[in-house]
Order: structure tokens, then sequence, then C-alpha cells
């Protein structure tokens, strides 16, 4: 697949944007904080629903634009697959209560559509295949689990819509059984209220257990080849899946985690998933949260049998990152029989030659990728030559040089 046009009014510093692009490769060239991020950000929410990088949405919102009446930020794509053309919409706007305040908890509304009919975010996503690169990507080594879960969520729902639906599910789920925990907590509920709400979030936990296991398989297998190479083959890289539900009633249940299942049968993790629950039921009134479950899940990277997040060096956790979105980008591949877009936000700065020379040649001839950089001397010669080259400068975007078909661009800077 590949994004043929982009459109954007009233997003980041991009009043007006009308980019065509080639199906190729594609440089975005330009100074720090022109707009080149603000453009791969433009294509990943198109295809995520969400920003990468911005906390609420009211930030993709021009800054002049929150002055107007109604502001909003608009954004569309025209993608072409195999099996025809679709048109992608998404209207952020914010609420009227609100303009002038310029307050950063400012409410805001997201209005999605595809091909013209109205869409609910769950039946959105997947319309669009996209796989991100950006330096920030290190954390989902070193950073917090919840970054890790995020990854891994985004990277399902975007070939799963079941998953979508059950994820959404079990977040409310959640929310809910927190409530009336704290309510049996100060002796507003009795425990028995608890039983309804515990056999929805086994049903929801389990599925979503299960999708996470199955995906982490394969992307584990894509990455450690990625990564050998990468190295030198010279290191081996190991993903392991460390669910809150243990393997095992014999084994602790929380804090600890242990490896995930191999091969456990569907009714396995839902008997297991269940016993557990109510193992740990006093703790989660105690607490007034739950305490089991996918939203305490976490994944763990090995090198040379050492943890790369508490043991291994900046370069190998850069490594690591790297490998685990090539390899995320072969999952996409499989599951959806498409190339999915790559966006590579300033990253080959931070590689070596070596990794810089490999992340290019595992570019696809049928896959359509967008790279920002602040000048062009990480590229070879050949690689620019088959490339169209744009230069970005206050949001305003020129073609340098074509590549393929014929592209261009013609913005208004905010």
């Amino acid at each position: 697949m590949h994004c043929t046009r982009l459109a954007a009014a009233n997003f980041r510093n991009y009043i007006r944007l009308d980019l065509s692009l080639p199906p190729g490769s594609s440089v975005i060239v330009g100074d720090n904080a022109q707009g080149k991020s603000n453009l791969l950000e433009a294509i990943y929410l198109l295809a995520t629903t969400r920003s990468f990088r911005a906390s609420v949405d009211r930030e993709l919102v021009s800054w002049r634009e929150l002055t107007s009446d109604l502001p909003f930020a608009r954004l569309s794509a025209t993608v072409q697959r195999r099996a025809g053309e679709v048109h992608v919409e998404a209207i952020i706007s914010v609420a009227p209560s609100q303009i002038g305040s310029l307050a950063e908890s400012a409410p805001t509304g997201k209005r999605l559509r595809v091909n013209g009919i109205p869409k609910r975010s769950v039946d959105y996503l997947g319309a669009i295949n996209v796989v991100m690169f950006s330096p920030r990507d290190i954390e989902l080594v070193d950073g917090p689990p919840a970054q890790r879960r995020r990854y891994l969520d985004v990277t399902i729902c975007q070939v799963e819509p079941a998953y979508v639906r059950a994820l959404a599910r079990y977040n409310k789920i959640v929310i809910q059984r927190n409530a009336l925990l704290r309510q049996i907590r100060d002796g507003r509920a009795r425990v028995e209220s608890l039983a309804p709400w515990d056999q929805e979030l086994v049903a929801a936990g389990a599925y979503i257990t299960r999708q996470r296991e199955s995906t982490i398989a394969q992307l584990a297998a894509f990455a450690r080849e990625r990564y050998h190479e990468l190295t030198g083959r010279q290191e081996v890289l190991e993903i392991v899946y460390r669910p809150s539900v243990e393997a095992s009633d014999a084994e602790p249940t929380l804090p600890g985690f242990r490896p995930s299942r191999t091969g456990a049968l569907p009714s396995a993790i839902e008997d297991t998933y269940r016993r557990q629950l109510r193992a740990t039921q006093r703790r989660d009134i105690a607490a007034g949260v739950c305490c089991l479950g996918p939203h305490r899940d976490d994944l763990a990277f090995f090198s040379l049998d050492r943890d790369v997040a508490l043991y291994g060096s900046r370069g190998q956790q850069r490594t690591v990152a790297l490998a685990l979105k090539l390899a995320e980008a072969e999952f996409l591949r499989q599951r959806t029989g498409e190339q999915p877009i790559l966006l590579l936000d300033d990253v080959l700065s931070e590689l070596d030659e070596h990794r810089r020379e490999y992340v290019l040649g595992s570019i696809a001839p049928d896959q359509q990728v967008l790279l920002t950089a602040t000048d062009l001397s990480d590229f070879s010669a050949g690689f620019l030559a088959g490339a169209a080259v744009y230069h970005v400068r206050e949001g305003i975007i020129d073609l340098v040089s074509p590549a393929g078909r014929a592209a261009g661009a013609r913005a208004e800077s905010a």
C-alpha cells in the first residue's frame, strides 16, 4: 500500500497542506522545528487515530486556530491498496466552552471517516497500516511497561478488528470493577457483586492474552533474525512476554512475572485467570484497583542472557528497538498481504554506518517509506537517486528532486 495524497488544515504548523507522494522512498529534509515530524505524525494519526508524541489531541490543533470561534484540525489521505483506493479522514475539534482559555485540559472531539462514511475508532483501525520509527523508540526497551503494552496493542489493532473491540471492552470493565472494589472496601457494596464483573474480565482478558502471546511469538521470530544481522551475527535476541496471570497456579501470582505459556489452550488460560483472580481478591479490594490482568503485563528483551533494559548499553537498547520495528513491518506484511508504510523520523542519524545500510537495504522495492533528516549526509548517492526529496521550512514543503512518478506540494505555514 502507499499514500498517494496527504492533506491537512490547521494541523500543527500546517495551515493548509496538499501533498502528492510517490509510491517509493521520500526524504523530507529541513532544520529542526520546521514541520518534518508533523508530516509523519499526520500519517501515523490517520492510521492509528493517535499521535505518537502528543499527550492530548488539543496539541495537534494549530495555535493560531485556537483563537477562532470553532477551532479544528483536519487530516485526510488517499491510500492505494491492492483491493482499491481508500480515502480516510480525521477531524479534531476543540470544545467551544474552552475557546480562548488555551487550557491544556480543553476537551476535544475526534471524527473519523473511511470513504466518506463515519466510523468509530474500533471500526476505523486497519484502513491504513504503518510502522513508525523514531529516536523515542528506545523507550520500548528501557521505558515503563505501559509503553510496551501500548506498542503491542497498536500493532495488533492494525490487523485484528476483534482485538480492538475486546481491548475497549476490557478497559471499560477494569474501570467499572475498580469503582466497585472501592465501594466494597468502603462498605458500600457486597463482595458477591464482583462475580459478574469477574466473569466479563476473564473472558475479555483471556482473549487479549492469547492474541498478545500469538503476536509476540511471531514478532520474536522476526526480531531474532533482524537483531542477529544488525549485530553482525554476534548476538541473539530473545523477547519474553510476561503476563501477570501466571502459567501455573503453583507459581506466585504477584508481583513476580514468568514467561508466557506456550500453546496453552484458551480454556486453560481462562481457568487459571479465574482462579488467580479469586486468589488476589482481598488485595484488589484493599488497593481499590484490579492487580491482575493484561493491563499489568509486560515484555522483556534478553541478549547474551542479560536483560537489555537493565544491563544493555544504549547502543544495544537502540538496536533491540530497531529490530523490533523491522519485525513489526514483516508481521504486518504477512498478516495483511501488503507492505505497511514506513515512517522513519530522524532515526538514521542515531545509527552507525552498518545499521543505516541495513535499514535502508531492508526497504522492499514495493514499499513506501518517508524519512526525515536535517541533512542528506546519512544517505548514499544511490539511495537519493531513487528517492523523492522534499525540503521543509516553517511548514512550507518544496519538492527538490522527484523520483518515480511526479510529486509536488503546496502549503501555507502557520
